[in-house]
């Protein structure tokens, strides 16, 4: 009795099913695996924002008037600039990615080692900017009143633009002292103590009478509801618990303290992965200069974390929307 082996031409191959599926390498295919599951990751979190912007529309914070700073132009309002600055420097980085990893198919050392130093550059300064935006969003800039309930309380003048704390409101001699663990409870410590109290905002209000409180409900029109002047004096005297000024996780004087929460988590996640890829694209970098790849005759390597900076780029497209622009 004869035996008949059926030979598929399989054997030796990856999975029996070619050592390239779909036509990429086994590099390749983990690098796109992980851009999906991290994708999803952040399509989680931008979701998670959605629904609870949609929840508290009526009295989320406006993003022209929140991102309106521009580094060396102090006591402008320029809203988005900077923004639209740092996002067009991160769609230039992946230009120039594109330009080295199509170098790279034509072997070509000297552009591949160009337009990396160039992408490197372009993700320090958006780094930069962004650590700068941080900084400008936790600092603040005109302080507000937050109410028993949470609510903020804000102060314009008749015109309705903003008008800071330190401009119609004097510090005086303050007796309280900071409460840390070594001189409180030891289980307490608070956080820096505002420049100025309540008391201090309703007796500086009482003399200018241009100036008034907004609040942060919407009213039909998107735009903040301005109190008349009765109004704002009594507000403040029967809610204003304490001076908020800038944005952390408990508190926000641009509005709801969620806002400064997804803004600080979204934005730094993002701002992580950036900073990752600037790391990864200068030892890909410093391979290029050493010639690894030249010897591989394959820059592969920069096709691959092209994909991962190409993927940063398009993530912060989405977060650009939802923050800045929606």
């Amino acid at each position: 009795m004869s035996t008949t082996v059926a030979n598929t031409g399989t054997e030796v191959k990856t999975w029996g099913g070619g050592n390239e599926p779909l036509k990429a390498s086994y590099g390749k295919m983990m690098m796109w695996f992980f851009i999906v599951s991290d994708a999803l990751t952040f399509s989680g979190f931008l979701a998670a924002y959605g629904f609870s912007r949609f929840k508290f529309i009526d009295a989320w914070p406006i993003a022209d008037e929140v991102f309106t700073h521009v580094p060396f132009l102090h006591g402008q309002e320029l809203p988005m600039i900077y923004v639209a600055f740092m996002t067009f420097v991160l769609i230039m980085s992946s230009v120039t990615m594109v330009l080295a990893v199509d170098a790279g198919h034509h072997l070509n050392k000297a552009k591949v080692t160009i337009y990396m130093f160039l992408t490197i550059i372009g993700g320090l300064i958006f780094v930069g900017s962004q650590a700068w935006e941080w900084a400008t969003f936790i600092k603040g800039d005109f302080g507000a009143v937050q109410t028993k309930g949470g609510n903020i309380l804000q102060f314009v003048d008749a015109d309705g633009h903003r008008v800071a704390l330190r401009d119609f409101v004097v510090a005086g001699e303050h007796e309280r002292v900071q409460q840390e663990r070594k001189n409180g409870i030891w289980f307490v410590k608070e956080g820096t103590l505002p420049t100025y109290t309540v008391e201090e905002v309703i007796h500086g209000l009482e003399k200018h009478e241009n100036v008034l409180v907004r609040t942060q409900i919407l009213n039909e029109h998107g735009h903040k509801t301005v109190l008349s002047r009765s109004e704002s004096l009594k507000q403040l005297k029967a809610n204003g618990t304490h001076v908020v000024e800038g944005a952390n996780l408990h508190e926000n004087e641009y509005g709801s303290p969620l806002f400064a929460d997804f803004f600080f988590f979204i934005t730094g996640f993002h701002g992580f992965h950036v900073f990752s890829g600037v790391i990864i694209n200068i030892i890909i970098f410093f391979n290029v200069i050493l010639g690894t790849y030249e010897k591989r005759k394959s820059y592969e390597m920069v096709e691959k974390v092209g994909l991962y900076w190409h993927f940063v780029d398009l993530v912060w497209v989405f977060v650009f929307t939802f923050f800045y622009l929606v």
